[in-house]
C-alpha cells in the first residue's frame, strides 16, 4: 500500500523550528550544551499564583464536561477588563471576543472561515509560519510583502500593486514584530486601515503575543481606532510564561467573530474551564509582567551592547524578546549561524532564510540576518554575550 500525503501537506516545508532543534541536538551528541536562543519558548516557569489557580480549579471543575467553545464568560469579561485598562477599548464579551487555544491553531484555521480557492492572503514576510500555511490550507495563494530595513519593518501596504489587493480578502500584520522587534503607531494603523477599507480587506492583526513585552514606549491596538473590518489575535504564551497552556482570544468587529466562532465548533471543543482560570488571574496582575520586561530588557542591553562592541550591524528592538541582526563580514544568515555554532561559541540562532520566504521579485528578506530569541537565562546570556566578544575581538 502506498501512503501518499495531499497536495496542500506536500507544499508544506519542514517547520523552521523543528530544524533548530536537530543542530542543538549535534552539539549535544558532542558533549558540548550550546546556549540557546534558537527557539521563542521562553525558559522561566509560568508565575507560580497562576499554577495555584489552575490546581485549585482542577477541582472546582471535575465535573463540568467540556468547556465553552467560545469560553466562560467570567473569562470574557476579564478580557473586556483588561483591553479597557490597557487600551482604553470597550468590548462587548459577549459578541466581540472569543476564547481561543493560544494563537497558532487559530491563526492557521482563521483564513477558512473566508478564503474561497484562490484568494490571496496577503503576508508580512518574514512571518508566523501558520499565517502562510494557514492561507495554504485554505486553498488560497499566499502573497509575500517583505518587511525591510528602509521601510523600517512595516508591511509597505502602498507597494502592492492593485491587481492584487483587488483579489486579496485577508492582510495578516504583526505588531509587535517577529522577529524584528519593530512597533507600529498608530498613523501607521490608521493608513493600513483606509488602504484596507478601500479593497474591502480583512485586517487579520496578530498583536497580542508580544504586546506586555516593550522596552521604552507602550505598543498601541490597531482596536484603538476601529473594529470594523478587524479581527485581534491574542496569547498568554509569552507574556505569562503560559506557552504550554494553549489559552489565549480574539477581540473586534462580531461579524468577523461570529464566523470565527462558527467554524471553531467545529474544529475543537475550547479551552479547558481550569485553564482559563488560571488565564483570569494572569490578566489581573502586572507586576509579573513588568518583572518580565526588565529582564529581557536586561537580557537584550547585554547583547546589543555585544554586537556593538565588536564593531556588528547596529540593531535594535523596540517590542518582544527577539533580535534581528544582520550578519557581519559580508556573510550571509546561514554561514553566521554556522560559526555561531562553533564549538568556541556553541551559540544556536535561527538563520532569517528559515523563517522568510522568496517574493515575487525573488528575493528573501531573511537571506543576511539571523535571530535570537532572548529565551536563555541572564547569566547564559551573560556567558553568551562574553564569548562573541572574544571571539569576534580576534577577528
Amino acid at each position: 500500500m502506498e501512503i501518499i500525503g495531499s497536495d496542500k501537506l506536500n507544499k508544506l516545508g519542514s517547520y523552521a523550528f523543528a530544524e533548530v532543534d536537530k543542530l542543538v541536538a549535534n552539539l549535544k551528541i558532542e558533549g558540548i550544551t550550546p546556549i540557546d536562543f534558537g527557539v521563542g519558548d521562553p525558559t522561566s516557569p509560568t508565575p507560580e499564583f497562576i499554577r495555584n489557580a489552575v490546581k485549585e480549579a482542577v477541582d472546582i471543575h471535575a465535573n463540568t464536561g467540556y468547556p465553552s467553545y467560545i469560553g466562560q464568560i467570567e473569562y470574557r469579561q476579564e478580557i473586556v477588563n483588561w483591553m479597557k485598562k490597557r487600551f482604553g477599548i470597550d468590548l462587548n464579551p459577549n459578541t466581540e471576543i472569543c476564547s481561543t487555544l493560544g494563537s497558532k491553531e487559530t491563526v492557521f484555521n482563521f483564513p477558512q472561515a473566508f478564503i474561497n480557492t484562490d484568494d490571496i492572503v496577503i503576508l508580512p514576510n518574514p512571518g508566523y509560519p501558520p499565517m502562510k500555511n494557514g492561507a495554504i490550507f485554505a486553498s488560497g495563494i499566499p502573497y509575500f510583502v517583505s518587511l525591510k530595513e528602509e521601510d523600517g519593518f512595516l508591511l509597505n501596504y502602498n507597494k502592492i500593486p492593485n491587481d492584487i489587493a483587488e483579489k486579496a480578502k485577508i492582510v495578516w500584520i504583526n505588531y509587535p514584530n517577529s522577529p524584528t522587534g519593530t512597533i507600529a503607531d498608530l498613523e501607521y494603523y490608521q493608513g493600513l486601515i483606509s488602504w484596507a477599507e478601500k479593497y474591502n480587506i480583512i485586517i487579520a492583526s496578530d498583536e497580542g503575543c508580544y504586546i506586555d513585552i516593550y522596552f521604552d514606549k507602550k505598543p498601541h491596538s490597531i482596536l484603538e481606532i476601529t473594529k470594523k473590518g478587524i479581527i485581534t489575535f491574542y496569547s498568554l504564551s509569552k507574556r505569562n510564561n503560559m506557552t504550554g497552556y494553549r489559552v489565549g482570544w480574539v477581540a473586534g468587529d462580531e461579524r468577523i467573530i461570529e464566523k470565527l466562532k462558527k467554524l471553531k465548533t467545529n474544529i475543537d471543543s475550547g479551552t479547558p474551564n481550569f485553564i482559563q482560570a488560571g488565564a483570569i488571574k494572569a490578566l489581573q496582575d502586572e507586576s509579573h509582567a513588568e518583572k518580565m520586561r526588565k529582564e529581557y530588557k536586561e537580557k537584550r542591553d547585554i547583547m546589543i551592547d555585544a554586537f556593538k562592541q565588536t564593531g556588528m550591524p547596529e540593531c535594535k528592538s523596540e517590542a518582544t524578546f527577539y533580535l534581528w541582526l544582520k550578519a557581519p563580514n559580508s556573510m550571509n544568515g546561514v554561514e553566521f549561524a554556522k560559526e555561531l555554532l562553533s564549538k568556541e561559541l556553541a551559540i544556536v540562532v535561527t538563520p532569517g532564510a528559515w523563517i522568510s520566504d522568496v517574493d515575487e521579485n525573488n528575493f528573501n528578506p531573511g537571506e543576511n540576518y539571523v535571530r535570537f530569541a532572548l529565551v536563555p537565562s541572564l547569566p547564559e546570556v551573560k556567558t553568551a554575550a562574553e564569548k562573541i566578544k572574544n571571539f569576534y575581538s580576534k577577528k
